[in-house]
């Protein structure tokens, strides 16, 4: 079996790729997924449509373009890993984590241990909690291995 894996979270550390190439290093079959995570390409999504006087919905087009492929991805994974980093406030990621649970989807966050009282609702529902990209990679090592 090939297992499809959703990445989300935040974009401006390299823990996305991380996890790819220990997933690789480990010989995994796992094909990875994300929103986009180039974040002017994700403002600008709906521009494309019409120009727009008002932030807000520019805003608001571009994130309906983008949740046509996070929804679809997202419904279409095994296993979602939602990333929370400590600059940013991230969301969509819990946004993410949420549409993963309501799915029944199985999914593991990744932060550290500063963040554990704001996120506890959605660490309640996460599979596993792990403070290390590597971590993730021996969880996925073990939930996909025959």
């Amino acid at each position: 079996m090939i297992w499809n894996v959703y990445l989300s979270g935040e974009i401006h550390t390299d823990w996305r790729q991380r996890i790819i190439d220990g997933a690789e290093q480990q010989g995994l079959s796992i094909v990875f997924h994300s929103a986009n995570t180039d974040h002017d390409a994700s403002d600008a999504a709906g521009d494309v449509l019409r120009e727009n006087e008002s932030g807000f919905w520019r805003d608001h087009q571009s994130a309906k373009v983008n949740a046509i492929r996070t929804s679809t991805l997202i419904k279409q994974c095994d296993i979602g890993i939602v990333r929370f980093g400590d600059k940013y406030r991230q969301w969509n990621a819990a946004f993410d984590a949420g549409m993963l649970a309501a799915l029944g989807k199985p999914f593991i966050t990744l932060h550290d241990d500063s963040l554990i009282h704001p996120l506890k609702e959605v660490d309640g529902a996460a599979m596993a909690w792990a403070e290390t990209p590597e971590q993730v990679v021996e969880l996925l090592k073990y939930v996909t291995s025959k």
